[in-house]
């Protein structure tokens, strides 16, 4: 029976049967501080604001739009902006922390999959083409210069790491030496690649998607609670499981055969098949082999680990917990009590990550790992982002104003000039770039309050944006599908909107076809829900 279940649940995922939270209405007090203070101390970059009982507040205004988009530009520009590298290319291509003297340690395994992730939903909100032109280059650089050859035991899959810094050439694991890749990081940039195709037309995209969904279907085992499906590290040529770093500093050293940052994978192989890409049978057949691994491993036992590719030993991960619990939350079709499983998740994470060292400040937030118990800017935005979407799921306010709180820390570790330092240690490209931007987005989207009244921005789709253009009297865009849901948070209400030229009716409700309207003390939060075409104008 319980096989049935999963093979059901996932046909409905396939058929594009999820469900999408709507927006929720953060209480007033959450949001406004009728009083604010300048302190002595300092967090990071900034002396801290609070309001009148102590409690922190943004650095950059008590206003959380304003801040909250403030920061997502700063860090916008400081990485469009990175210097070239002696190999001339962007520094970013080369570095996985970015310092004045340029740092000799090459990029992080899953930076150019988050980066894409990020600009993807910052392009949206800022309709900034270079936005998608950095997308592209990423991606091209890495896709001439990274992918192992066909006649390896893991053909047509990226190396994670350049061992030789600035060759320009990605050939290995930061701490497995050459020839060794992560399944799970080519797994997650698979997916990236097929939302980059979506975002350009451009069909090489999505052939290198399938091309790596293909090598992780031949090469999935059922798992179990030291193995997963795919294994963390392993030689390309040989096909062996690699180790996980040629030392036991951190003592628990077992070699690289179990992940749980699966969830790229598993939305690799739904999207392929909702194309109509690829091996459709055989990609079903390994998610559901995926999903059931984690529903009997990961979800029962919470061992949520390994993730970084810096740390020669094992390491559980809020990053793979919290990304997990996302995967859930976004289909909820596919669990039987989908509350208790992100609830058990929420709970570990607590009890496992939970930092207190500015709880004078009201906020409690988040560490990155067990191998390195210290607090991450991104880490913390992710736990909060997703505390906020169970809230916007279930009601349940019970963590919703330290996530408030969570995002508001994150932001002091963003300079003036965009650096976003992470607390302890340095400018890091995937935790204060392509890890941090979307988790202010995804925050925007849960509850639009977050967002700027002042200006015009797209929180959320369905689908995927190719162009948008914001003017003063009016929004038009284009999509990849035939329909969406989407929302915007916009200055005034709509005079009309129209899809490929016919009128789409206002809704008294915003779960019905048309596009309903929800005032805020400023402007109001705009949702549409459309079946007529690709091509939207909003008028204002």
């Amino acid at each position: 029976m319980k096989t049935k279940h999963i093979l059901l649940a996932a046909a409905l995922l396939f058929l594009n049967i999820t469900s999408h939270a709507q927006y929720a209405i953060l209480n007033k007090d959450l949001l406004r501080a009728e009083q604010d203070h300048i302190l002595p101390d300092s967090i990071i970059y900034h002396t801290v604001r609070v309001d009148g009982s102590g409690n922190i507040l943004p650095w950059y205004s008590t206003n959380y739009g304003a801040s909250f988009d403030q920061m997502i530009k700063l860090v916008w520009k400081f990485w469009s902006n990175m210097e070239t590298d002696t190999n001339g290319v962007k520094y970013y291509m080369n570095h996985q922390v970015w310092k004045a003297g340029h740092d000799k340690r090459g990029i992080g395994g899953d930076q150019v999959a988050m980066g894409i992730s990020s600009w993807d939903l910052l392009y949206n909100y800022l309709g900034d083409k270079t936005i998608i032109d950095d997308m592209k280059y990423q991606a091209d650089y890495y896709l001439a210069h990274s992918m192992s050859s066909s006649n390896c035991k893991w053909p047509n899959l990226p190396y994670p790491y350049n061992t030789n810094v600035e060759s320009g050439i990605y050939d290995g694991d930061m701490m497995a030496g050459e020839g060794v890749l992560q399944p799970d990081k080519a797994g997650s940039l698979g997916f990236e690649l097929v939302r980059l195709y979506k975002k350009t037309g451009e069909t090489k995209y999505l052939d290198v998607a399938v091309k790596i969904a293909n090598t992780m279907a031949a090469n999935i085992q059922p798992g179990d609670a030291n193995h997963s499906p795919w294994p963390f590290k392993v030689n390309a040529v040989t096909g062996e499981v690699a180790a996980l770093g040629k030392n036991d500093f951190y003592k628990e050293l077992r070699q690289g055969s179990y992940t749980t940052n699966w969830t790229g994978t598993m939305e690799l192989f739904s999207e392929l098949i909702k194309l109509n890409k690829g091996n459709k049978a055989q990609y079903q057949q390994a998610f559901n082999k995926t999903l059931s691994w984690f529903k009997n491993y990961p979800e029962k036992t919470n061992d949520w680990g390994p993730f970084f590719e810096d740390v020669p030993g094992y390491s559980k991960t809020q990053i793979n917990a919290t990304t997990y619990a996302m995967y859930v939350m976004e289909h909820k079709n596919l669990y039987a009590d989908w509350k208790k499983t992100v609830n058990s998740i929420f709970d570990w994470v607590h009890k496992t990550f939970n930092n207190k060292d500015w709880a004078k400040y009201g906020v409690t937030v988040t560490n990155e790992q067990t191998a390195y118990p210290v607090v991450g800017n991104s880490h913390s935005a992710r736990q909060a982002s997703m505390e906020l979407l169970y809230w916007a799921l279930t009601g349940d306010t019970t963590l919703t104003r330290n996530a408030v709180r969570a995002l508001t820390w994150a932001t002091y570790a963003v300079d003036t000039d965009g650096k976003n330092y992470y607390p302890t240690n340095d400018v890091w490209m995937t935790d204060g770039y392509g890890d941090y931007v979307r988790h202010y987005i995804r925050s925007m989207a849960i509850a639009p309050q977050l967002s700027p009244s002042d200006t015009d921005h797209m929180l959320r789709t369905s689908s995927t944006v190719q162009h948008i253009n914001y003017q003063k009297s009016s929004i038009s865009y284009q999509i990849y599908d035939k329909a969406s849901s989407d929302l915007f948070r916009l200055t005034s209400k709509p005079v009309k909107i129209s899809v490929n030229g016919k009128p789409l009716v206002q809704a008294n409700n915003k779960n019905k076809d048309g596009w309903y309207w929800q005032p805020l003390d400023q402007g109001g939060i705009l949702s549409l829900q459309q079946r007529l075409g690709d091509k939207i104008e909003i008028t204002k």
